[in-house]
C-alpha cells in the first residue's frame, strides 16, 4: 500500500487526535499497517511463527507506546514511553532482518529502511523530553525519506 493512499483512508477519529501531527506517529501506525500483511505471510511458514508473533508485537508497540507517552505530562515519564516505541522500532528491524529468507528482498530493504526512519525520528525526543543526554550513545542515522518510497509499490511474496 502506499503511503499516500494510506493517509486518505485513516479514520478521523485517529486524525483529528494532536498526536496525528507528529510525523513519527503517522509512520509508526504505518509500519504497522503495512507490517500486518508481512506477518499474516510469516505465520504460515512453519519455521517463522515465532517470528511473525514477534514482528507483530514490536511493530504494533511502535506506535501504541508512541499513543500512550503522548498522553503523559512531558519529562521522564513521556520518555519512558519514548524509549519503549524506540526499542520496537529496533526489535521491529532485527525481525525483518530475521525474516530476509522469506520476504522479498525488496520489501525487507523498505521495511527496514522505514523502521530505521523511525528510530532516526524518536532518539532526539528522548533527550527533549528528560531534559538530558540519552543513557547510550549517539549514532548518526543517514536515511533520507529519498532511500526508501513510501508511495512504491513493493512486491509481495
Amino acid at each position: 500500500m502506499k503511503y499516500a493512499n494510506w493517509l486518505v483512508e485513516v479514520p478521523s477519529e485517529i486524525t483529528n487526535d494532536p498526536i496525528w501531527k507528529l510525523e513519527v506517529y503517522r509512520l509508526a501506525l504505518f509500519a504497522g499497517d503495512i507490517g500486518w500483511q508481512d506477518v499474516q505471510f510469516l505465520a504460515k511458514k512453519p519455521l517463522m511463527f515465532s517470528v511473525a508473533d514477534q514482528l507483530h508485537r514490536s511493530i504494533d508497540s511502535i506506535s501504541v507506546n508512541l499513543t500512550e507517552g503522548y498522553s503523559r505530562s512531558k519529562g521522564p515519564d513521556r520518555a519512558r514511553f519514548i524509549e519503549g516505541s524506540l526499542g520496537s522500532a529496533r526489535e521491529s528491524r532485527e525481525w525483518y532482518y530475521k525474516s530476509r529468507h522469506f520476504l522479498h528482498i525488496e520489501l525487507v530493504k523498505h521495511r527496514m529502511g522505514l523502521t530505521t526512519r523511525i528510530v532516526s525520528m524518536l532518539a532526539p525526543m528522548i533527550p527533549h523530553q528528560r531534559k538530558h543526554a540519552i543513557r547510550e550513545e549517539q549514532a548518526e542515522y543517514d536515511t533520507q525519506p529519498s532511500d526508501f518510497s513510501l508511495d512504491s509499490e513493493i512486491p509481495f511474496p
